[in-house]
C-alpha cells in the first residue's frame, strides 16, 4: 500500500522525502509503542491512499471503512489546541495528505476549497511562501521539502478553486520553484546539490511541470471567479492556446523520457489535473455555440477535453481512481458528462429537424456510446461507495430519450421507463453496499457526506454555466 501511494499521488504532489519516510516507517515497526501520533497518523494516511489503488476487492472493502476512521482521526488531531507540533512541516504534510485522502473517498470533499484556506494560512505561518534561502539554519534536505510542499499546496489550493468555481486565494511568495533532482540524491548531510537539467526525468519532474502550468491555469481561475470581469472571448482562445501549449509541453517531455519509470498512471494523472481546466474556461462559449457559430471553437475544444479525460490511457491503478475518486475526480466526470450529453441532444435535434437523423448517424452512434460508458462509470461508482444516484438516472433518461426519437416511440414514456429502471437498479446497488460495509461511516456532523442525495445540493459542475439541468430531458423541443 505504501509503495502504491510512493509510485501514484506522491509523484505529482511531493509531499514526503521518500527515503526519510522510509526510515521513519521501519522505526515505527521497530518500536510501534513509543512512536508519535503524528509518525502514525502519516503513515496510515500513505497506507489508506494507497488502498484506493489497490488490485484486491477483498482487502479494499476491509480497509476502507478503517480509512474514513484514519482520515477522521488525522482531522481531529488537527482540529485540537494549536500546540507547537499543529504548527509544523510535518503537521502540514499530515494536513496535505487528509485533505487528499478525504477527496478521494469522498469525506466532505465539497469544502476542501476552505479547508485549503486554511492549510494556506498555516503555511504560511511558517514562512513556507518565503524561500528557505531567506531563513537561517536550514538544511539543503529541509529547504527542498519546504519547496516542495509549498508547491504541492498551491496546487491543490488551484484544483479546489476550480471545484468549488471560488477564488484561488494564492498569497505573494518568493519561494524558489523545486530543484529538479531525485529523492537519493539528498539527504540531511548533502551540503551541495546537483539539480538535472529540466528535461531529465526525476521523482520532483511532474511536480515541476505541474508548476510550470500553474500561471495560466490561475489565470483562468480569476477569469472564471473575478466579479469584476466581462469574460472576453479573445481572453478565452488566448488562455486557451496557452494551456494546449503547455500541455503539449509535458507531453514532449513524457515522450523524451519514454525509458524512464513514467507509467500510463503518471500521463492520465497529469492530463486531468491540466486538461480539466479547458471545460470551464470555454463553457460560456460553448453554450453560444448552438446558436452562434462564431463560437464553434470552443464547442470543439470542450468536446475533445471531455472525450480525452473520460477516456483514459488503460491504467488499472487510475480505472480504480475513476470508480473511487470524489472530490476533483468526480467533478472531473460531471463536466465531462455535462459536455457529451449536451451535445448528444443538440445533434439529435439538429438532425431530427433536417432529415438525417438515420443517414448520418456515425457521430450519434459515438456520442451514444460515450454517455453508455459514463453509465457503466456511474453504475461502479455506486458499487463502490458512491450514494448520489442522480448522475446514473440522469444519463439513462437521456439515453432513453434519444433512442425513443430515434425509433419514433414516446418520449416522455421512454424516458419515464428508464428512470424508474435506473432506481430501481441503483436501490438494489446501494442495498448490496449497504450490506457489504462499503458505505463507509456516518456523516458525524463535522463534515459532509461526499454525496447531495440527501438535499439536492450538489448540481453538476456546480459554480459554471454547463447548461445541464431537466430541460434538456423535457419533450419540448419539437421531438414526437
Amino acid at each position: 500500500m505504501v509503495t502504491l501511494y510512493l509510485q501514484s499521488f506522491e509523484s505529482t504532489h511531493r509531499i514526503l522525502h521518500i527515503p526519510s519516510f522510509w526510515a521513519d516507517y521501519q522505526r515505527y515497526w521497530d518500536d510501534p509503542h513509543n512512536a508519535s501520533n503524528e509518525l502514525r497518523l502519516k503513515i496510515l494516511l500513505v497506507i489508506g491512499l494507497g488502498s484506493s489503488l489497490h488490485k484486491d476487492e477483498i482487502t479494499e472493502i476491509g480497509l476502507r471503512k478503517a480509512v474514513h476512521l484514519w482520515v477522521y482521526a488525522a482531522q481531529a488531531w488537527l482540529s485540537g489546541p494549536l500546540e507547537k507540533d499543529r504548527l509544523s512541516v510535518s503537521a502540514l504534510q499530515i494536513d496535505c495528505l487528509t485533505i487528499i485522502a478525504r477527496q478521494i473517498f469522498s469525506i466532505g470533499a465539497d469544502l476542501v476549497w476552505t479547508s485549503m484556506g486554511t492549510l494556506v494560512h498555516k503555511a504560511m505561518q511558517i514562512n513556507l511562501h518565503r524561500d528557505p534561502k531567506h531563513l537561517s539554519g536550514i538544511s539543503l534536505l529541509q529547504a527542498e521539502i519546504r519547496r516542495r510542499l509549498w508547491t504541492t499546496i498551491i496546487e491543490m489550493t488551484a484544483q479546489s478553486s476550480l471545484d468549488s468555481a471560488m477564488p484561488a486565494k494564492i498569497p505573494e511568495s518568493d519561494t524558489e520553484a523545486p530543484s529538479n533532482i531525485n529523492d537519493d540524491e539528498i539527504k540531511e548531510t548533502t551540503t551541495i546539490l546537483h539539480p538535472h537539467p529540466k528535461g531529465t526525468y526525476t521523482t520532483t519532474s511532474f511536480q515541476i511541470l505541474l508548476l510550470d502550468s500553474l500561471p495560466v491555469r490561475l489565470r483562468i481561475l480569476h477569469l472564471l471567479t473575478s466579479l469584476n470581469t466581462q469574460i472576453s472571448y479573445l481572453d478565452v482562445l488566448a488562455l486557451s492556446s496557452e494551456l494546449s501549449n503547455v500541455s503539449q509541453a509535458y507531453h514532449s517531455f513524457m515522450k523524451d523520457n519514454q525509458s524512464s519509470s513514467i507509467t500510463p498512471f503518471h500521463r492520465n494523472l497529469l492530463d486531468w489535473f491540466v486538461r480539466r481546466f479547458m471545460i470551464p474556461l470555454h463553457c460560456h462559449f460553448t453554450n453560444k455555440a448552438r446558436t452562434n457559430p462564431l463560437f464553434t471553437f470552443s464547442l470543439k475544444v470542450s468536446l475533445e477535453t471531455a472525450m480525452t479525460i473520460m477516456s483514459p490511457e488503460p491504467d488499472d491503478g487510475f480505472s480504480k481512481l475513476m470508480v473511487n475518486g470524489g472530490g476533483l475526480f468526480r467533478e472531473g466526470i460531471w463536466c465531462a458528462m455535462a459536455v457529451l450529453t449536451t451535445e448528444l441532444l443538440a445533434q439529435l435535434e439538429a438532425q431530427h429537424m433536417d432529415g438525417t437523423l438515420h443517414r448520418n448517424c456515425d457521430y450519434i452512434i459515438l456520442l451514444k456510446q460515450s454517455v453508455n460508458n459514463l453509465i457503466t462509470l456511474s453504475s461502479e461508482r455506486i458499487r463502490y461507495g458512491e450514494t448520489n444516484i442522480k448522475g446514473h438516472m440522469f444519463l439513462s433518461m437521456i439515453l432513453a430519450k434519444v433512442e425513443a426519437v430515434e425509433t419514433g416511440a414516446d418520449c416522455e414514456l421512454a424516458m419515464a421507463r428508464s428512470a424508474k429502471d435506473s432506481l430501481e437498479f441503483c436501490h438494489g446497488l446501494l442495498l448490496a453496499q449497504a450490506d457489504s460495509s462499503l458505505l463507509g461511516i456516518a456523516d458525524n456532523g463535522r463534515f459532509a457526506s461526499g454525496s447531495s442525495l440527501d438535499d439536492g445540493s450538489e448540481s453538476p459542475g456546480s459554480g459554471y454555466d454547463l447548461d445541464l439541468d431537466w430541460g434538456f430531458l423535457l419533450p419540448d423541443a419539437g421531438f414526437p
